[in-house]
């Protein structure tokens, strides 16, 4: 009977701005409510739709990420979320300008579509003619000789496959990452790179690079900026088939990108909690990303994952007052250096976190369970894994390392909990103009909020340490998105 009641409400908060008719709902288990939610839940996809309908992109730094942070407050507020606020900070703002092009002079000539990279020098508006070198991975880049691309553009290429955990991406990561601060310090005057994707559309993937500084002499602790493009997929394939059919001859390109630098702008982290009933336990930390890139109103990165952490929260709350709080953290700045999740971390780390959790890898179901408690809490590691079960999400054995935007918990030496999607189709999407609130399966996105809301109910309302607090672990750091 509750199980029914509570359907019926949750479908009655799908068709409106406010999960708040929930409040007078009758209690029930915390199972009978992850099972409806499976099938009933309204309320992340009422997020997900409004932020990137009412907003869109929400570039780092920008009016649009402000509207953003407002628009969430809103939500949240609307909502009964309580303590609701928008913590300022303060950052260097890269914008990507509005000339983005690059076209084979010769022996083919032709254009290619192409996106700047987070961080990219501008081109001017003149752009940039030269012969390109092709280096097949980053690898082979760093062998070149140095001063060997002088004059030159670095074009790099990789292997990217699909996997269902995502792992490609550290393979394939680095040309991005680290790609054109290489080619930099080798004498490039630009650099293109493959996409870092899966999919085969005429979409570049953007995200951020980063610049070496010199190593020596006058310009010692200052980093050479260099123009930085990203080509799509079905662009760098035909650019390699051109390689192969020049038989040695040069392959010459002009690439104009016109990306500035604003100066210091204001970004912020919005956060919101569930408020549980014993002050003196350390909150349950949920974490999402709320800015995107430009190009796209980012749904699957990462407004989905801030509809599923802040509709799992209500869905507990609907089961009674937690004794632990609840805490959201909407992230800003995330993908252009994980401003926001530092910034959180210098303000609060004196302010412990029970546990920490992030969901920042697009709306596909979740099939794993990960903790780093596995062995110094099994009861608590075992009691988690048979709730989830019944999802079809298995139990994994390796060490939970947590989310981007959960540094202050890495800082802290805290426990922290990976609930693992499906990544097999997130970097056919990821950064490019293809991520698009279509894109979202709601049954699968269900899936998502029922997994949270069953793991975050039991979290809350855990009454001994989740982890013993020791000293921060050399947990491997997480790269810019």
């Amino acid at each position: 009977m509750k199980t029914a009641l509570y359907a019926q409400m949750v479908a009655i908060a799908a068709l409106s701005l406010s999960a708040t008719t929930f409040a007078n709902d009758t209690a029930m288990s915390l199972e009978g409510m992850a099972d409806a939610t499976l099938t009933q839940d309204g309320i992340a996809w009422d997020f997900v739709e409004g932020i990137t309908t009412e907003v869109g992109p929400r570039q780092a730094g920008t009016e649009a990420e402000k509207r953003g942070r407002d628009w969430a407050v809103a939500w949240l507020k609307a909502n009964g979320f309580r303590n609701v606020a928008d913590e300022p900070f303060e950052m260097q703002t890269w914008v990507p300008g509005d000339v983005h092009k690059a076209e084979i002079v010769s022996p083919f000539p032709q254009p290619l579509v192409v996106q700047p990279l987070g961080g990219s020098a501008s081109t001017g508006a003149d752009g940039i003619t030269a012969e390109v070198v092709f280096f097949r991975t980053v690898d082979d880049l760093r062998a070149a000789p140095e001063g060997s691309l002088k004059g030159k553009i670095a074009y790099i290429s990789h292997s990217m496959t699909r996997t269902q955990d995502g792992s490609q991406y550290g393979f394939a990561g680095p040309a991005r990452w680290v790609g054109a601060g290489i080619a930099a310090s080798k004498g490039a005057v630009a650099t293109v790179i493959k996409s870092i994707g899966t999919d085969w559309h005429r979409n570049p993937h953007t995200g951020g690079t980063t610049f070496r500084t010199a190593s020596g002499g006058a310009d010692v602790g200052r980093a050479v900026l260099i123009p930085a493009g990203a080509l799509s997929l079905p662009d760098a394939a035909n650019l390699e088939r051109m390689f192969a059919r020049a038989k040695g001859k040069p392959i010459t390109m002009k690439l104009t990108l016109t990306p500035r630098d604003l100066g210091v702008t204001t970004s912020g982290n919005v956060v919101g909690e569930i408020v549980g009933s014993d002050p003196s336990l350390p909150p349950v930390l949920l974490a999402c990303h709320l800015d995107s890139w430009w190009n796209s109103p980012g749904a699957f990165d990462d407004a989905a994952g801030c509809a599923i952490i802040a509709a799992a929260a209500l869905h507990v709350s609907h089961t009674g007052q937690p004794l632990r709080t609840i805490r959201v953290l909407f992230a800003g700045a995330e993908e252009v250096g994980l401003h926001g999740s530092t910034a959180y971390s210098k303000a609060h780390i004196g302010e412990p976190i029970a546990v920490g959790l992030e969901s920042d890898f697009g709306a596909d179901r979740i099939w794993r369970f990960d903790s780093n408690f596995r062995d110094s809490n099994p009861a608590l590691h075992a009691k988690i894994a048979a709730a989830v079960a019944r999802f079809g999400v298995s139990s994994g054995t390796k060490v939970a390392t947590g989310g981007a935007d959960l540094n202050i918990v890495r800082d802290q030496g805290g426990a922290l909990i990976d609930l693992q999607q499906d990544g097999t189709r997130y970097f056919d999407l990821h950064h490019t103009p293809d991520d698009t609130l279509d894109k979202i399966d709601p049954v699968q996105l269900r899936q998502n909020v029922a997994v949270w809301a069953q793991v975050v109910g039991i979290l809350a309302n855990e009454a001994g340490p989740i982890k013993e607090t020791i000293a921060p672990s050399d947990a491997p750091a997480i790269m810019n998105r």
